[in-house]
Formats: structure tokens, sequence, C-alpha cells
């Protein structure tokens, strides 16, 4: 998930009656914002909601700087869970009790590991050397994946011990969906980009796409089950992002391109064919957030700064057609579905809100508004 900056004021914990196309107002919020964050933000004047993340329909968690917060009713109600200066940046939970986060203690600082037994009441940090974890993901109790960078690591024992996995030269980004198989994307100077698997644990990695850009920014990847998708940045400008997104329903043995943005600011998209869609959503000129896959089907967040708005596009075959869904407004986002229909969606900026659907990202509840 994403972390976003935009600066729009002092934060304060209510429930908005503006009506705004495509979302239906809260009620009234039953608690303050000092009770729910705490009195003073953690390295900025502002709360941010930094990620989401959520278990099922009813119950998740959002956290920033200085702020953990938890709902079990679908947003109805929210409890302070955390309170400090701990600024977290992604939080991972394998149920509602056991879960690690990653947070730092200064604004330019690195990330920590933390973890906890009692839902986030108590956090334990867990020293991890010079990793510089930027990403984890925890499959159970024991095993899990961390990635900086340039690097990927395994932990068989919860996080206490860490070991290198070997990744293809210029790796930008891995993702591994189980302890043998994983994929790397590369950058390739000079040319753009390629897709390389793994199905050994990281010994042997072949290339299984690649993909000419004139502009190599980094990308995201995210797979389950036999569905892999792939989201290549170009350029930008103009407040515009330009970019491509692959999927491939047989494990990365094939590839069909599903968006080709090019945009007036950052010129054309990675690849040199067109995608079965030229705008992602949020569009025109929307940046692409984050990818979350549900029960088969797959989400992919979009934010446009210039035009105050965010939004979903969605593809539930696999790829083989794709639909952006109305806009609302916003100015980033990060989203988290939990099936075909259920999902959620922060503004990340400093005029944060937390949004549910239950139609896959057609309308949108206000749950929680930063104002």
């Amino acid at each position: 998930m994403k972390i976003k900056k935009f600066t729009k004021g002092i934060a304060a914990l209510a429930m908005s009656a503006a009506l705004v196309a495509g979302v239906i107002p809260a009620e009234a919020a039953p608690r303050s914002a000092n009770e729910l964050f705490g009195n003073k933000p953690a390295g900025s004047d502002y709360f941010q909601i930094r990620d989401i993340q959520f278990l099922g329909g009813t119950t998740g968690r959002a956290a920033g700087n200085g702020f953990m917060i938890g709902t079990s009713n679908s947003g109805n109600d929210w409890q302070s869970i955390y309170t400090g200066t701990w600024q977290f940046t992604q939080l991972d939970f394998i149920n509602n009790t056991t879960g690690w986060m990653l947070a730092k203690s200064a604004v330019n600082g690195p990330n920590a590991l933390l973890y906890t037994k009692d839902g986030g009441t108590t956090l334990t940090k867990i020293i991890t050397g010079s990793m510089n974890l930027e990403r984890i993901s925890f499959k159970n109790k024991n095993i899990g994946f961390g990635y900086s960078r340039a690097f990927t690591y395994k932990t068989a024992d919860g996080g206490h011990h860490w070991t290198k996995i070997k990744t293809p030269a210029n790796t930008r980004y891995a993702d591994f969906t189980d302890e043998q198989n994983g994929y790397a994307l590369v950058v390739v100077p000079g040319f753009g980009y390629k897709i390389h698997k793994t199905t050994d644990g990281g010994k042997n990695w072949r290339s299984i796409l690649s993909v000419p850009s004139k502009d190599i920014s980094g990308g995201e990847i995210a797979a389950d089950r036999n569905q892999v998708w792939i989201r290549l940045n170009g350029g930008t400008g103009m407040s515009q992002q330009s970019y491509a997104l692959y999927s491939s329903k047989n494990n990365g043995e094939s590839w069909t391109k599903v968006i080709s943005q090019n945009t007036a600011g950052g010129g054309e998209a990675p690849g040199n064919s067109a995608g079965m869609v030229l705008e992602g959503p949020a569009s025109p000129g929307g940046h692409p957030g984050n990818l979350s896959i549900a029960q088969g089907i797959v989400y992919l967040g979009g934010f446009s700064p210039a035009g105050e708005k965010i939004g979903v596009g969605r593809s539930d075959n696999g790829g083989q057609t794709w639909t952006n869904m109305p806009p609302i407004t916003g100015f980033e986002n990060d989203i988290d579905f939990v099936d075909g229909k259920i999902g959620w969606m922060a503004d990340t900026s400093s005029d944060g809100a937390i949004y549910l659907t239950k139609d896959g990202g057609k309308t949108w509840t206000q749950k929680l508004k930063i104002e």
C-alpha cells in the first residue's frame, strides 16, 4: 500500500453531511478526534491515514501518524487502539489479534518492524538490522516475507530471524505467494521492464514478460492463485501519471494488456501496444493506486489530485474486461477489498476519510471523516 502526502489543514474528526456524488453521508461521529487519534499528530501538523486492512466486511483497522483505530461493526463505531509517536506505514494482521506493522519513529527514518498479539494494544519492536523494509507479507504466525527497495527476505519464526532470498539484479518489486512461488519486477536501463518468476524459492528465475518503456519508475505486482497482475509506471508530469496494467490467468505464462494510459504530462504508457482500455480509474490523467484481489476479482485504486477525485476499476474475469467505477471526491486513495462486493477505501490525504462499498465500488458510504 501506498504512502501519500498532501497538505490540506489540521485534522478534526467529524462526519460530513455534505452529499458528494456517489457517496452516502455517515452518521454523526460518536467520538472526538482527540479520543480516537490522540492530541497530537506524530511527525506532522495534521493526521493522515496511511494504511487500512480489513479481515472481513465488519472488522478492520486504519492507522497513520500516531494512531491506530479499529471497528468491529463495519465502521459504524470506531475504537482507539493506539496513540503515540509511531508513524505507521503498513498493517499486516493474520487474524484479529496477531499482526505485524511497519512504522517510523521519524518522518525521514527507516521503518521499524512491530509485532502484536493483542490486536495492537501492545506493540513489540523486532530488531531487523539494516534491512530497511518497505513492505511485509505474513502467510501465518511463522512464515513471512519482507521487501526492501532492492531485496527480498524470508522469516520462518515470526520475524525474529530473516534470510535474504536471491532475486534478479535490478529487482525493484517482488511478491511471493508462498515459500516456493514468487515474481520479481526488474528494471532494464535503456529498455524498460522485465518480469521474472521462480518456482523454487528463488534458487532459479526465468523471464516471463518483457515490456519496453521510455521511463522506468517502478510498479506493483499482485498475485493470487493462478492470477498475476502487473502495474508498470511510465512518466509523470502536469499532475498526471502514464502507466500500463497487465494480467495473466495462468501464473504468468501468457499475458493480456488491460490498461494503457498515455498522458500529456507523462507521455506514452509502457509497452508498444494499446490496452483494452485507454484510461484507468479516476481519469483523465489519474494516478494508479494499489491493487487488491478478493475472491478472484481484481481492483485497482486510482486518484487524481488535480481533479480532486478517487475511485476504483475492476475485472471479474481475469482481465478479459475492465470497468472503471464512478469516482468520488478525494485526493489520494488506498483500497482493501474482502470479496466481490464489499471493500474499503481510504482517502490518505490530510482531507482523509474512510469509505465502504457493498456493490463493488459503484457507490460508497462514508464511515469516517478527517477535516
